[in-house]
């Protein structure tokens, strides 16, 4: 257990979202969307989608399984592998292969197209595949900004262990416990990858104010005295109070999703989310006329 800040109070729970439905992105990613702007909106903000891939076993293949060219404005794409390996390209020059604990994150902002596939070597074994994708929000000033790419190796992301074995806490951005993570971010936000696994309550601190949010890929967690948040599962935690109270964890794997809500108008179109209408027909005009790039063949996945 951390330490509570004093003076305030813990993250009320404000409600579970349970999704059942999958789709297929492309042939290679079995995907159920947790959260998504359109419903939630401000509540989620900065944070606009969560995608949890898999697990799905993948028989070996020749065959290149993910999914083609396609362009994003207006955000950031952050990809974290479990199990499996994912390649990827885009049309900054960016791309390269990450594996399991690695994290993509690749800022699309004024525009960028990608590619995202199976690595090649997963699939000629092939295995267990999962992985998440999660969309982080870009503030209007920042929106036009250069498109970048960072690729965020396992080995370069901090650990801490939590006291009495209660588990352990990946920095991937913010920090946590005087540890920063890699990840460079626009606004302030907290993105840690957590194992937990006890029968005391957990106690995180995390800034007053913030959207947060607990995505359970695996195992159980429990809050509010008997509200059980399982796999495949987001807790959405109420933005007032300075720390999240879990009662207990089941051999959870857990997502802390907690940022700064930018207080902007959220206006989306399939790969595009900007502040207006106006700016969503002009992503869709740059596109087509290709002002946001392509994928050099030379540079593409073979």
């Amino acid at each position: 257990m951390l330490a509570k800040s004093p003076g305030l109070s813990e993250k009320k729970l404000r409600f579970i979202e349970r999704k059942t439905d999958r789709h297929w992105v492309g042939d290679g990613f079995p995907v159920r969307t947790l959260f998504s702007y359109p419903k939630l909106g401000p509540m989620i903000s900065p944070f606009l989608l969560f995608d949890y891939a898999g697990p799905e076993e993948f028989l070996p293949t020749s065959k290149r399984l993910g999914v083609g060219e396609h362009p994003h404005r207006g955000f950031e794409t952050v990809t974290i592998v479990y199990s499996g390996e994912v390649e990827h390209r885009d049309s900054s020059g960016g791309g390269g292969i990450i594996g399991p604990g690695d994290v993509q994150w690749m800022t699309a902002a004024s525009g960028i197209v990608h590619e995202e596939f199976h690595g090649k070597n997963f699939a000629k074994r092939g295995g267990l595949f999962e992985a998440v994708q999660l969309w982080v929000n870009l503030p209007a000033k920042d929106k036009m900004s250069p498109p970048h790419y960072q690729s965020i190796l396992n080995n370069q992301i901090p650990s801490a262990k939590l006291p009495g074995d209660q588990g352990s806490i990946r920095v991937i951005a913010g920090e946590f416990d005087g540890l920063a993570g890699p990840a460079q971010t626009f606004t302030p936000i907290h993105i840690w990858d957590m194992r937990l696994e006890s029968e005391q309550p957990i106690i995180l601190n995390v800034p007053d104010g913030y959207n947060t949010l607990l995505a359970v890929l695996k195992g159980a967690i429990q809050m509010n005295g008997s509200e059980t948040i399982g796999a495949a599962e987001i807790a959405v935690l109420d933005p007032a109070g300075d720390h999240v109270h879990i009662d207990y964890a089941q051999n959870a794997t857990v997502l802390l999703l907690s940022g700064k809500p930018i207080q902007e108008p959220i206006v989306g179109s399939g790969p595009f989310v900007m502040n207006t209408q106006d700016e969503i027909r002009q992503a869709i005009a740059d596109y087509q006329s290709g002002k946001m790039g392509h994928i050099v063949p030379s540079a593409r996945i073979c």
